[in-house]
């Protein structure tokens, strides 16, 4: 069972260091040859993990790459220390994104886009700007109020303006993040995708 485990967590662990080989901000690798190849897997795995699934909270990432909290704490901490790997609080979250690759209001917009109802939301105004919020808790089924409590927590954000029903602030940002990282978000997100790509010509 253990072994069965290992391996696993090995294969994932290999994955990401292939991306992470080639990852824009891997130049550092070398630093970490006095801890051995673990430290250098684990290390390379995070640091092409993070550029593809960028916002994911701390527990997403622990349990993506099969790590354990005080390893992915430690590998995390290193990162950030070399100036490989930036974290943001939010609320609850710690939210872990390649440095110097975003501002501020992405951040903010790709923790949103990595929460189900929101991102619900967002994709759902993207495809219908004049979308009621009756019609998007149908679309999505939840209800109103946790509509309500969304659509609040992204005017909060700078990302909604509920003046006039449900507007978003920041469209084409939201749809060139949505499109460009939808493989990390679910399989309504590789759809919206799909329908969207054509329109997206944006690097963050």
């Amino acid at each position: 069972m253990t072994d069965g485990f290992d391996g696993r967590k090995r294969e994932t662990l290999r994955r990401f260091a292939a991306i992470g080989a080639a990852a824009p901000f891997v130049g550092t690798a070398s630093a970490d040859s006095d801890e051995g190849d673990d430290a250098n897997e684990t290390r390379e795995a995070i640091r092409g993990y993070v550029p593809t699934t960028p916002g994911a909270h701390f527990s997403k990432l622990r349990d993506d790459l099969r790590l354990g909290t005080g390893e992915a704490q430690y590998h995390l901490r290193k990162l950030e220390e070399a100036g490989e790997v930036e974290s943001a609080k939010d609320a609850d979250y710690r939210r872990y994104f390649p440095a110097d690759r975003f501002d501020d209001l992405d951040k903010r917009a790709l923790g949103y886009l990595r929460r189900d109802t929101p991102r619900g939301m967002v994709l759902a105004l993207l495809r219908d700007p004049d979308a009621t919020g009756a019609e998007l808790a149908a679309e999505l089924g939840v209800s109103r109020p946790t509509i309500s409590a969304a659509a609040a927590a992204l005017d909060d954000a700078g990302l909604l303006d509920r003046t006039d029903g449900y507007a978003l602030t920041e469209p084409e940002r939201l749809l060139t993040l949505a499109v460009r990282y939808a493989d990390s978000f679910d399989a309504d997100a590789v759809a919206f995708a799909d329908e969207a790509a054509d329109f997206v010509a944006y690097d963050p």
